[in-house]
Parts: structure tokens; C-alpha cells; sequence
């Protein structure tokens, strides 16, 4: 059967995430007096992701609610015993720094054009659907996905096969017709392929070293991949 949806993840994929996180945590660490408190920015980003996924396993287990865990980040990154109202309004003022920074990568609106007419689109993101809703509004390509579906709201997050099968469903359509795609080779790109999806890693900073997966380096590349199906010919086909 041929690829009939495109499933798409969106931070670091469609969404320059990194850059606008890098540039967002400056902005803030500024803006709250919190320059002096390390070395460098990439220092406190490297805390601030450290921290994003530990609480983000936490949630994944079943253990705290999404904005639970979104509290302890903001907890353990200030070392403060905040309430969840004050932990609320710092993340909060973060959002309005990083939400200033965001944009697309170049590739993603020029490919999501030339696959709009042969392909349906959706959105798989392991993230909140008030958090990717806004985001995909903003910069405005909201309308480009059928479906929006995201871990907060379904209770399990990728790599589960759970979670790509509740995309495929709401697409009406069996993992075998869809492809993912996503910039984390486990997450998105394996966690697709255990599900029964065509998993394809976007791997912009040309990693490599993963040859058993379907692997591009651009969105750019997407479209010929695609249209020669044949289930993509050998794995890594671009190097």
C-alpha cells in the first residue's frame, strides 16, 4: 500500500525549537536578574533541558499530572520552594520571551505546500494540545493538519505504539498507509516503525550512525522519498 498521511512531530522538526529556546532562556535570564547565576546561557539551557526530561519521565510513568511536572522544572532550576501559583507566572513569563523567538525552519513550509495536494497531514507531538495548538496558530500553518494530537491529552506519549495508533485513528487509516516524521532517531523515527508506521528521521545536524533507519537531512528530501515509495528503498538513503 502507498503512504497516504504524512504524521508529523513539530518541535525541532517543523519548528525551530532549539533556537528559540536558546534565545527565549537569554531573554529571561535577563529579564528575572538570573544572568549572574551561571556561567553561560548554554550552561542554563543545559540545566533547563536536564531537568525538562526528568520531569518529563516523570509524567510519562503515570506519576504527576503535565503541569505538575512543568512546576517542578521551574522548581528545581530556581532551587526556591515556589507555590504553583508563583511557579505558574515564572513559566509564564519565560513562554512570552521563547514564544517571541519562534519560527519555522526554512524547509518546512515549501515541502508541507508541495505535499498538501497528495497527502494527508496530522500532528503526533509529545507535548500538550494547548501548547502545539498555539504554537502552530502563530506561525501559521495550523490549518495545514487535519488532526492534532498530543501526549497531555492521550495519557501516553511516543515511543509507545499506543500513541502513533491514536494518530493513525484519527486519521481513519492503518499504520502501514502513514509515515512519521520526526528529528528524534528513537522516539519518532524507531517508535514509528515498532507501531507499524513508516518511521523516518530528520536528522539535521547529519548525525548518522543509525543505518537500519529511514533517515533525511532535510525536509527538502522528503517529497522524492515519498513519492518513490517502494517502502523507501535501502535504509539511510541519503547518506
Amino acid at each position: 500500500m502507498p503512504i497516504r498521511a504524512v504524521l508529523w512531530d513539530i518541535d525541532d522538526t517543523i519548528f525551530d525549537y532549539a533556537s528559540a529556546d536558546r534565545a527565549g532562556m537569554l531573554d529571561h535570564l535577563r529579564a528575572e536578574g538570573l544572568v549572574d547565576g551561571y556561567d553561560s546561557v548554554d550552561q542554563a539551557l543545559a540545566r533547563w533541558k536536564e531537568l525538562t526530561s526528568l520531569h518529563w519521565r516523570r509524567f510519562e510513568a503515570g506519576g504527576v499530572g503535565f503541569e505538575e511536572q512543568r512546576r517542578d522544572r521551574v522548581r528545581d532550576f530556581l532551587g526556591e520552594p515556589l507555590s504553583d501559583q508563583e511557579a505558574d507566572a515564572w513559566f509564564e513569563r519565560y513562554m512570552s520571551h521563547y514564544e517571541a523567538a519562534w519560527a519555522l525552519f526554512p524547509d518546512a513550509l515549501p515541502v508541507l505546500e508541495l505535499l498538501a495536494a497528495d497527502y494527508r497531514h496530522a500532528v503526533l507531538s509529545n507535548s500538550s494540545v494547548h501548547n502545539q495548538e498555539r504554537k502552530l496558530r502563530v506561525l501559521g500553518v495550523r490549518d495545514r493538519f487535519e488532526a492534532l494530537l498530543c501526549a497531555a491529552e492521550l495519557g501516553v506519549a511516543k515511543p509507545a505504539p499506543a500513541a502513533f495508533h491514536a494518530a493513525c485513528d484519527a486519521l481513519a487509516l492503518p499504520p502501514a498507509d502513514v509515515a512519521y516524521v520526526g528529528d528524534q532517531p528513537d522516539i519518532d523515527a524507531r517508535g514509528a516503525v515498532e507501531a507499524g508506521l513508516t518511521g523516518i528521521w530528520l536528522d539535521r545536524t547529519g548525525l548518522g550512525g543509525r543505518p537500519e533507519l529511514r533517515r533525511i537531512t532535510s525536509l527538502a528530501q522528503l517529497p522524492g522519498l515519498l513519492r518513490g515509495d517502494t517502502r523507501f528503498g535501502a535504509p539511510d538513503s541519503f547518506g
